[in-house]
């Protein structure tokens, strides 16, 4: 009995066990950007660690070339001469005596250690100072993926939810349109209305069922996207917790706009940087005409053998002073040049883009508050209609063409509410965006 009892519950606590696991992930704006923005999530951000770890690399080789280079090195050698063939010939007076041309074989063993340090190299430097401004321009080009990624998410996810609204919306519509059409199949039954009124009643009730389908589509359609701007499978159900709503703006106006986003866009920053960057190149590649110092040294013990070597050491300081390469070095100070000068159009060109960016953003947020004010209007009317038209129908008053007109305001009403609603949060998002402040838009 037991057993037979432990093979009933067995399946029922997997039946169980995958209702669990079936349940959708509530999600609300600042979950879904905290996922996509997880060092495992977006690619982009991957790339963009990994365009970090590169520039931390590139660093470590540039300060490789201020850092002593120590070698060691072990030989052992047996060799024969002719030394005839290196131009080595004795002759001597003394007859019967001679030098042979042949020696051989004997043998050398050589152990050393040799150690390089530069003193003063001012390009080198220079160089390695690059290379710390290349780390400081992976970061806040990291910064500008996470804020791009941050701002792509919240776009994604209020257009998801203006696909909800507007399927919850669509969805109203059709239990309107049911309603009325029961009442006209009533009114037809009770001799107090005419197929007419049922079949136009039938015909919206198609169109509102049609129009929720296609609803329904683009509902999915915009949660797909925001799973794969979260960089999460496909297969998993969501519930979005925040809802399509006015989030009053700070008000601000274009100099402090634009002052903070000189100040905080991070995509300036990282130009900024690469700028720097190219000067200090520039820079490299002038001072390669200076002289440059290094010291040298190595120790060792050599002989014709392990036990027979004795020690011998040699250090110095080398001057190397630059004369003549052909004119490899002035080519290469142009083309830093060149580079220098394009980073700089760069940084200007930016400028000028993010006062374009905040001159679009600050007047379609404007618009799109105008357009939820007129929007917001227009339903209140809307409703007052369709509720007027359909106490008028139940009365026996009207007909089912005066609430089927009211009922197509209304649906217009209210997806003109939502498309207002999406508008001005997507102009907000924008607006952050422009002035590198998504995070608080988004918090």
């Amino acid at each position: 009995m037991q057993r037979q009892l432990m093979l009933l519950l067995v399946p029922l606590a997997v039946f169980g066990q995958e209702l669990t696991e079936r349940q959708p992930l509530r999600l609300s704006l600042k979950q879904a950007v905290e996922i996509a923005l997880a060092p495992e999530g977006n690619a982009r951000i991957q790339l963009a660690e990994e365009a970090m770890r590169q520039s931390r690399a590139r660093s470590a080789q540039a300060r490789a070339a201020l850092l002593p280079n120590v070698d060691g090195q072990a030989s052992y050698q047996s060799q024969t001469r002719n030394l005839a063939a290196m131009g080595i010939r004795f002759n001597l007076p003394f007859p019967g005596v001679a030098v042979p041309t042949f020696v051989g074989p004997f043998s050398t063993f050589d152990a050393r250690l040799s150690a390089t340090q530069s003193v003063f190299d001012f390009s080198s430097i220079r160089r390695f100072q690059a290379s710390r401004a290349g780390i400081e321009g992976a970061k806040a080009e990291a910064a500008n993926v996470r804020e791009q990624i941050a701002a792509q998410v919240a776009r994604l996810y209020y257009t998801a939810l203006a696909a909800q609204a507007h399927w919850e919306a669509v969805k109203a519509d059709v239990e309107l349109s049911e309603t009325i059409e029961r009442l006209a199949v009533n009114r037809r039954n009770a001799c107090v209305g005419t197929g007419i009124e049922v079949t136009r009643a039938q015909v919206q009730l198609a169109n509102d069922r049609q129009r929720l389908v296609v609803a329904d589509n683009q509902r999915r359609q915009a949660r797909l996207e925001l799973l794969r701007g979260m960089s999460m499978s496909l297969d998993t159900e969501v519930e979005l917790t925040d809802s399509l709503s006015y989030v009053p703006v700070e008000e601000t106006d274009l100099k402090e706009a634009a002052e903070r986003a000189l100040a905080e866009r991070a995509d300036l920053k990282a130009q900024e940087t690469r700028e720097r960057a190219a000067r200090l190149n520039y820079s490299a590649v002038k001072f390669e005409r200076l002289p440059s110092v290094a010291g040298f040294a190595d120790y060792g013990s050599i002989g014709t053998g392990l036990g027979s070597s004795l020690p011998t050491r040699t250090y110095g300081v080398a001057v190397r002073v630059p004369l003549f390469d052909g004119g490899r070095r002035d080519a290469r100070r142009q083309e830093s040049l060149s580079e220098l000068r394009q980073e700089a159009i760069r940084t200007a060109d930016l400028k000028d883009q993010i006062e374009l960016e905040i001159r679009l953003a600050l007047d379609s947020l404007r618009s799109a508050e105008e357009q939820l004010k007129v929007a917001r209007e227009g339903l209140e009317l809307a409703e007052r209609e369709a509720a007027q038209a359909r106490r008028r129908y139940e009365a026996g008053v009207a007909g089912t063409l005066e609430p089927a007109d009211a009922q197509a305001r209304l649906a217009r009403a209210r997806d003109n509410q939502i498309a207002a609603l999406l508008a001005y949060n997507l102009a907000r998002i924008s607006l952050a965006q422009a002035m590198g402040s998504v995070d608080r838009a988004i918090q």
